[in-house]
């Protein structure tokens, strides 16, 4: 007789894939295969979650949560085969059995038979731990290092040529991610009101790409900075190959130290996570200091809804991705700007956008993940799948949101801006 589609398996209780299923509880929608031989869950399963060593369970319990299961992935101990997206729901499932009492039989014999949870191993090196006072200048570096000091090839294999780390605005999703991103520069282009021979800075200006549009198609004179040292050096040579030296200047530094205002407009895309709330306040005075009387501010960040806890410190996007990054509720943004002298004149949330960007991501790393694997390693190429899916899933459930909000330096008086939105 020929198997169901969706017949288990194995029966729950045999083996090691049989006893983390039983620990997961409820409906299990992934496979699971494990090193014993074992395998549990719905044979026509999207995904599979292979359990490769011992350490991968002890990882996992000796760090309830996110973080055990990311060290588990990030080290190799546990394969995610299929559709990454699927797997992820896993995460919740996994919380749960932590805080149900009939899970613990389950989990108890897990602990048993890998030795206990003295034998955890340590994190994989890939997780970054900072030193010194947070969002000092040199801890920032630091951060900005872990994160961007990775070879351009690797970020252009999931970035495309735009070489943009940040969210597209997208038409509909037929467009490409290409158009989108260009998209997304011209609508700034566009809020910021930019002419011929605006003096305009980006700040955190990745590997020029703003810059760039701005001057080509807007015929600004731009200037722009970034913490990281391989993003400069990449960043001149394309706009050396672009032919806009003459227009664009790319400078390795903090925003903290540019001193060369006023400019008639600044850009901050995808920058603003790395600030931190005490630095708000300091942030915001700059970008005011620096502009001209009813020159503009746009600032482009990921930002948490009302009532979402910040970033936990023992989650995986600090000890992997962002250390140090921090996401601001969009009101204490706008109070921020407001305090500082700047006022605020159009907010937008891309959270949307932001999605279809990160899916977009992830098909292209996932297209080239054997380069990807060449060029930055096993360890760091996981991180940044997990990581892409992981957001793209918290983006579409509202758990992350984006914000452009748009301010001006309008003092005393009129502010220059139009009437209603031109753009």
């Amino acid at each position: 007789m020929r198997r169901s589609a969706t017949t288990t398996r194995n029966d729950a209780g045999h083996g090691l894939a049989g006893t983390l299923a039983t620990a997961l509880g409820g409906d299990l929608r992934v496979g699971i295969r494990a090193y014993d031989g074992s395998q549990a869950g719905p044979a026509d399963a999207a995904a599979t979650l292979v359990v490769r060593s011992p350490d991968a369970i002890r990882r996992v319990i000796a760090s309830p949560g996110e973080l055990g299961l990311a060290r588990a992935y990030v080290a190799g101990d546990v394969e995610l085969d299929g559709d990454i997206y699927a797997v992820l729901a896993l995460q919740q499932q996994l919380d749960q059995a932590f805080r149900r009492p009939q899970s613990w039989s389950a989990l108890a014999r897990l602990v048993r038979g890998t030795g206990g949870l003295h034998r955890a191993p340590e994190p994989p090196p890939e997780e970054v731990r900072l030193h010194g006072r947070r969002h000092s200048r040199s801890r920032d570096a630091a951060a900005i290092a872990h994160h961007y000091d990775v070879s351009g090839d690797f970020y252009r294999l999931f970035l495309g040529p735009t070489m943009t780390y940040s969210c597209a605005v997208w038409e509909d999703p037929s467009v490409g991610l290409d158009a989108a991103q260009e998209a997304k520069y011209d609508l700034v282009c566009r809020k910021l009101g930019l002419v011929p021979g605006t003096r305009l800075l980006d700040v955190g200006c990745g590997w020029g790409g703003m810059a760039m549009h701005a001057a080509r198609h807007y015929g600004v004179r731009a200037v722009g900075v970034t913490l990281s040292r391989e993003q400069a050096v990449l960043a001149r040579r394309r706009v050396s190959e672009a032919g806009l030296s003459d227009r664009v200047e790319i400078r390795e530094a903090d925003y903290r130290e540019v001193d060369d205002g006023p400019y008639d407009a600044i850009s901050s895309i995808g920058m603003f996570e790395h600030v931190g709330e005490g630095q708000l306040g300091r942030y915001f005075a700059r970008m005011r200091a620096l502009l001209a009387p009813q020159g503009r501010l746009l600032n482009h960040g990921i930002s948490r809804p009302a009532g979402v806890g910040r970033i936990k410190s023992n989650s995986f996007l600090p000890r992997y991705v962002f250390p140090d990054g921090e996401l601001e509720e969009i009101g204490t943004v706008v109070s921020a700007i407001q305090r500082a002298g700047l006022e605020v004149r159009h907010v937008e949330n891309l959270r949307e956008h932001y999605a279809l960007t990160l899916r977009a991501w992830v098909r292209n790393l996932e297209e080239s993940y054997s380069d990807a694997v060449r060029l930055a390693g096993a360890g760091r190429a996981r991180v940044w799948r997990l990581y892409l899916a992981g957001s793209a899933l918290g983006f579409e459930a509202g758990e992350i949101e984006i914000h452009q909000t748009l301010a001006v330096r309008a003092e005393p008086g009129p502010s220059g801006m139009p009437w209603r939105p031109d753009w």
